[in-house]
């Protein structure tokens, strides 16, 4: 089943859209009651996952690396391609001034050719390295297993490099797996927090409804990146401030989380440049 079949095949909405949503209202009344107390603050840099652009990057690279310069974006998170030389794609960032603190690297690039990864992600200018992906046959718990002892070793190698590895996460971490066990929360307590830190994905975390915050209690200092996409009614993603997710309600909670680096990201939208340009708009407005 992929992404966009498992997302047509439910219709509830997760709880905890609605329970952050009371959060938020809730410090509203709050700092209604105790405005000359509370700072409120934003964003200062926003970043955005090439992902969302892929296929404009596929036809013109260059012009859409500078169109997202141009929509307000500070950084970019990259996606793995081993045929484009890194050192151009540093000089077109630079140039348009752009960093790129985050790549996405597939689990198989991460096996068979780490050291590739590490030289590249260097060059270009990478303080992380994200596995982004388990295909559907690589999620019982024996591979899991395999993967705590896999992705320390990966985080071995990249801190010896001056990188930070981490994972982004989908819904289906969250699903119990054939014995009961949480693979998300197993992944957390088993790898070694200095060697692997989390990518946090706040729509697919929604989507399984779980509520980021609790994870951000639990293992506070863990979340240094995350992906900002929305929820509509449908369940379906939209561009971030058009549908259901309180990313004021999370954001509040970015220092006890550890993040750093916030990326807008939509896998499927309808025009990407409108997509992420309603969605910077958001969240430059947004107070937390």
């Amino acid at each position: 089943m992929n992404r966009r079949t498992f997302l047509q095949s439910s219709v509830a909405l997760p709880a905890v859209v609605g329970a952050l949503a009371g959060c938020s209202s809730n410090r509203a009344s709050e700092s209604q009651e105790s405005d000359a107390l509370i700072h409120l603050r934003s964003l200062e840099r926003i970043g955005v996952q090439l992902y969302t652009v892929r296929h404009l990057l596929s036809d013109d690279y260059e012009g859409t690396i500078r169109a997202v310069a141009e929509a307000g974006y500070d950084e970019v998170e990259t996606v793995w391609e081993p045929d484009r030389n890194p050192d151009d794609i540093r000089a077109l960032f630079d140039e348009v001034g752009l960093a790129a603190p985050s790549g996405h690297v597939p689990l198989g690039a991460l096996k068979d050719d780490l050291a590739t990864v590490l030289d590249a992600s260097g060059r270009i200018g990478h303080s992380y390295i994200v596995c982004p992906w388990l295909n559907e046959d690589q999620r019982t718990m024996a591979h899991y297993r395999e993967y705590v002892t896999l992705f320390n070793e990966v985080g071995a190698a990249c801190r010896e490099a001056g990188i930070q590895f981490a994972y982004h996460n989908h819904e289906f971490e969250f699903e119990p797996a054939e014995d009961g066990i949480i693979p998300y929360d197993f992944m957390l307590d088993e790898m070694d927090p200095d060697l692997v830190k989390m990518e946090l994905d706040l729509y697919w975390i929604a989507y399984a409804n779980r509520d980021p915050n609790e994870y951000f209690q639990k293992y506070s200092g863990q979340f240094p990146l995350c992906h900002i996409k929305d929820m509509g009614a449908d369940r379906e993603m939209t561009p971030v401030g058009e549908g259901q997710i309180d990313f004021g309600a999370i954001l509040a909670e970015s220092e006890t989380a550890g993040l750093k680096h916030y990326f807008v990201e939509h896998d499927h939208p309808d025009d990407a440049l409108a997509s992420i340009r309603t969605s910077i708009a958001h969240l430059r407005s947004l107070e937390f």
